[in-house]
């Protein structure tokens, strides 16, 4: 009986290509960067499986008639066309959960950097420039936090929060009143959320209806002395009302691991801002961390194959017709 066939389309641990090769006909880009997309075509033509953060489209899905499940080795899946996969029978999988503690953890970083100006002061000592010159910094302890998006992620940063004893607003469509009650924690409309915190941090999925979420009108309820701090996606974000805010001193700063595009343009505004802090999209870069994002992604993969239900399905829906 010939074994279901997994292409894996990034670098990963040899340990995770060995337990797929137990169960996989299993090949893997050998890299560098990402599969290139002619290349990708031609790897898909006849697998059941792939593993890794590729954009998938309609039209890639047509090239792989015999796709049971794209295993992603990301949480966000908006790289992929759910809609079309599911009209195929084809399911999704993400690495929901594995990413939580690490991305929280880079969300305070930061806050802390932005508002403490750490890597301008940074700049200032290589410069061989001193304390006696160095501009003011702001505090983080006691300020206002407002979440946007309270699923894990924000949960975890609201945790974190309590440690600086900052009291924490957030808008979602789920309320959490077990947490209101615990912790004090206040659920508000998008609009005084922004009016009312000191730091606005973005923790959406990007989808149509959060897509430039946070525009002009968005940004202009915001304190002058706010900061906002995106590790979600770029887009969520109006880049220009963003950058024009910035420029006209309508909020003091930002903290972004995230761009509408990526990587960003080396003449993009935001990296000539000395009160920006500037990430290359690295919430989840610790080596913990991304090996527990490929090991779940993995184990999706080979339940799918073995009959079994993934972990964290996208599109469960899928899950009563899978291909067989």
């Amino acid at each position: 009986m010939q074994r279901p066939r997994v292409y894996v389309t990034r670098e990963v641990h040899p340990s995770v290509l060995n337990r797929l090769s137990e169960v996989c006909e299993t090949r893997s880009w050998a890299g560098p960067g990402r599969c290139p997309a002619d290349e990708l075509e031609k790897e898909v033509a006849d697998v059941e499986a792939v593993l890794g953060t590729d954009p998938w489209t309609a039209a890639l899905m047509d090239k792989a008639p015999r796709l049971r499940i794209i295993g992603l080795t990301a949480v966000g899946f908006d790289s992929v066309d759910v809609a079309a996969a599911t009209e195929r029978g084809i399911i999704v999988t993400n690495t929901a959960g594995s990413l939580t503690d690490t991305v929280a953890d880079l969300v305070f970083g930061l806050i802390l950097a932005a508002a403490r100006r750490v890597c301008e002061m940074d700049r200032w000592v290589r410069a061989g420039q001193w304390r006696a010159a160095a501009p003011m910094a702001l505090d983080v302890h006691h300020k206002t936090l407002g979440i946007v998006g309270f699923g894990r992620i924000g949960v975890a940063v609201a945790e974190r929060a309590r440690g600086f004893q900052m009291p924490v607003l957030y808008h979602d469509v789920i309320r959490r009143q077990d947490l209101e009650k615990k912790f004090g924690y206040q659920c508000l409309d998008l609009d005084s959320l922004l009016s009312e915190s000191d730091f606005v941090t973005i923790h959406t999925a990007l989808t149509p209806e959060t897509r430039g979420m946070i525009g002009e009108a968005q940004l202009g309820k915001m304190k002058r002395t706010a900061f906002l701090i995106n590790t979600s996606r770029g887009p969520v974000v109006d880049e220009g009302a963003l950058i024009k805010a910035l420029q006209e001193g309508r909020i003091s700063g930002a903290g972004l691991d995230v761009f509408e595009k990526e990587p960003i343009d080396p003449e993009n505004p935001l990296l000539k801002m000395e009160s920006v802090v500037t990430l290359p999209h690295v919430g989840s870069a610790t080596e913990a961390t991304r090996r527990a994002m490929v090991d779940l992604a993995a184990e999706n993969v080979l339940a799918v194959l073995q009959g079994r239900q993934p972990l964290t399905p996208v599109n469960p829906e899928v899950l009563s017709r899978l291909k067989r």
